[in-house]
């Protein structure tokens, strides 16, 4: 017997309820997308089987929430034809390239095609915000002591305290960095709990919206920060995946969530990526589906790993051949989910 591409761990909450009633799509009443960067070509087969057919005809609300590359994708999936999108977003992001030697500003603006793609024109944003069923939800990071430092040692500098800060306590992640929560308008969101670190909570319109995803993947040190989102008040708008790179959230208490994810565990914080010891409250996953390759799959994938922001160290041509067969094989993993052939885990 061939071992399964697909893991599915569940919470308690979610994992007596598909004992007693599999897994149906109207139990979701949520789904998340982590930080992560081109990790997430491992998960596009399973993004265009979800949106084109596992949702498909949806009436009721689906609350979606993501940080960094996930809330570029999510951007898709609110979207009048979510599949086309998302097929935008990967084509223009999967062909990306940028000249040897070129400098934060060339990056910044080469990065920001990428949002280009997925927002072609206004119509596109939209439908986005008037969409009735899909809830787009997205967290940025906005900076506090980083604000008024520009040089790139300074900020090197400030990054490493709030890293250090962090160490010692996720909470005192607060003093350097902002946790802000763009929801779509005239929609109670459900992602009310803050936890340790306060949120501001900012409703998405015409002129934030492009603005707050570009924000949501600026990536410290790496793109530029975007400046004072309208809304959101005055400021430097980081990376979401700062204060939230796999979300360690009480995400609701009204069914069930969806996390297609890379891993099979969640780290809260972009500076715990090192902390081993540091993962989500189990407390919050009680009713979470959590969607992996299993290891099995990973290994067989070209230098046996998932795509990760390293790979621009490769030559051009070698890195968009790897991450397109990555493209290509993550259908495998739709498959399995749509066929139910998948290792069902306690999360």
């Amino acid at each position: 017997m061939t071992s399964p591409v697909l893991r599915l761990l569940a919470g308690p909450t979610a994992l007596a309820h598909i004992k007693q009633q599999g897994i149906n799509q109207a139990d979701f009443t949520v789904m998340v997308g982590a930080s992560g960067g081109p990790k997430w070509f491992s998960l596009y087969g399973l993004d265009q089987y979800l949106f084109g057919q596992f949702f498909a005809g949806r009436s009721t609300p689906l609350h979606i929430l993501g940080s960094s590359a996930g809330a570029w994708r999510f951007a898709c999936f609110a979207q009048a034809d979510p599949v086309a999108a998302s097929q935008r977003f990967c084509q223009a992001y999967s062909q990306i390239c940028y000249p040897k030697h070129a400098d934060i500003n060339l990056v910044s603006e080469i990065s920001a095609a990428i949002v280009d793609a997925v927002f072609p024109t206004e119509q596109h944003i939209d439908q986005v915000l008037t969409n009735p069923v899909v809830k787009l939800n997205l967290v940025v990071a906005k900076a506090r002591r980083i604000s008024s430092v520009r040089h790139k040692l300074l900020q090197a500098s400030v990054l490493t305290l709030a890293a250090s800060a962090n160490l010692v306590h996720r909470k005192h992640l607060q003093h350097f960095f902002q946790r802000v929560l763009f929801h779509c308008p005239g929609d109670e969101s459900p992602f009310h709990y803050a936890g340790i670190l306060p949120t501001q909570h900012v409703a998405l319109n015409q002129h934030n919206l492009r603005q707050a995803v570009l924000a949501s993947g600026a990536i410290p040190m790496v793109l530029n920060p975007v400046e004072n989102i309208a809304g959101a008040g005055q400021g430097l708008y980081y990376d979401g995946g700062v204060t939230d790179y796999h979300f360690d959230l009480p995400f609701t208490d009204n069914g069930l969530v969806l996390y297609p994810h890379f891993y099979p565990h969640l780290t809260p914080g972009w500076f715990d990526k090192a902390l081993s010891w540091r993962r989500a409250k189990p407390a919050h996953l009680h009713n979470v589906v959590l969607l992996c390759p299993s290891d099995s799959w990973v290994a067989s994938l070209p230098f046996g790993k998932i795509p990760d922001r390293n790979d621009f160290k490769l030559p051009d041509a070698l890195r968009i051949n790897y991450w397109q067969e990555v493209i290509t094989r993550s259908h495998e993993l739709a498959e399995a989910f749509a066929r139910g052939h998948y290792q069902v885990e306690a999360l």
